[in-house]
């Protein structure tokens, strides 16, 4: 009877454009779900674009495969949106559910770590949250692969921004300060909501590595292309 009532006070709303939905259980509207922007399952296992990607821009990464389940446009761009800007943290287990269905099973083989991609402090300050770890722990919860925080952002300001930098900016040299807390897992998969040049994916998995991981996919929700 409660949740009746608040149907009718506050109606149900897609969580990508946010128009009215049928069912409260339903996350998102036919139209949105209809016009997700699915990648074809087989993308490069390097760079998580579609075929043909040569030359890979992930060739010289150092993390050693990377996959999304949808490309960064359409509802799929408006749901990252809709988390990390307006804070619908209902996203997030929308994310990790698409995420699992279809994880490629090389990527979740057994040991293998969630570590979240760290946001900066005043990120964190800002939102109130974390979205990449919020995504971990959902996806976590739907793969029962364990979650491990290990690294750390340094390099507050304009320096380490990269919404909005371009490519070339968002890939120089010690842009991007990544620091590893203590020794990491063996075996990690990076989780992130977008992947868009790969440089954030490419500094984490450099530090890691040099850490003592020996083995650094990535998974992010979607993938930019170009």
């Amino acid at each position: 009877m409660l949740t009746q009532l608040l149907a009718l006070l506050v109606p149900p709303a897609c969580l990508a454009c946010r128009e009215p939905v049928p069912r409260a259980r339903d996350a998102l509207c036919a139209l949105c779900r209809d016009e997700l922007p699915w990648l074809p399952a087989q993308s490069c296992p390097r760079c998580a674009l579609p075929r043909p990607c040569a030359p890979c821009p992930a060739r010289r990464a150092a993390f050693h495969a990377a996959w999304a389940p949808l490309a960064h446009d359409g509802a799929a761009r408006a749901l990252v949106a809709a988390l990390k800007f307006r804070a619908t943290l209902a996203v997030a287990d929308l994310m990790a559910a698409q995420i699992a269905a279809r994880l490629p099973p090389a990527l979740r083989a057994p040991g293998t770590v969630l570590v979240p991609v760290p946001a900066g402090r005043s990120r964190r300050r800002a939102r109130g949250f974390d979205q990449a770890q919020l995504l971990a722990r959902r996806l976590s919860h739907r793969t029962a692969l364990p979650v491990e925080r290990c690294l750390e952002r340094g390099g507050e300001g304009a320096a380490a921004r990269q919404l909005g930098a371009s490519r070339a900016i968002r890939r120089q040299a010690g842009r991007l300060d990544v620091r590893c807390r203590g020794r990491p897992p063996e075996r990690v998969l990076l989780v992130d909501d977008v992947h868009t040049t790969g440089a954030t994916l490419d500094a984490c998995a450099r530090t890691l590595r040099a850490a003592g991981s020996r083995f650094v996919g990535a998974v992010t929700y979607t993938r930019a292309l170009p």
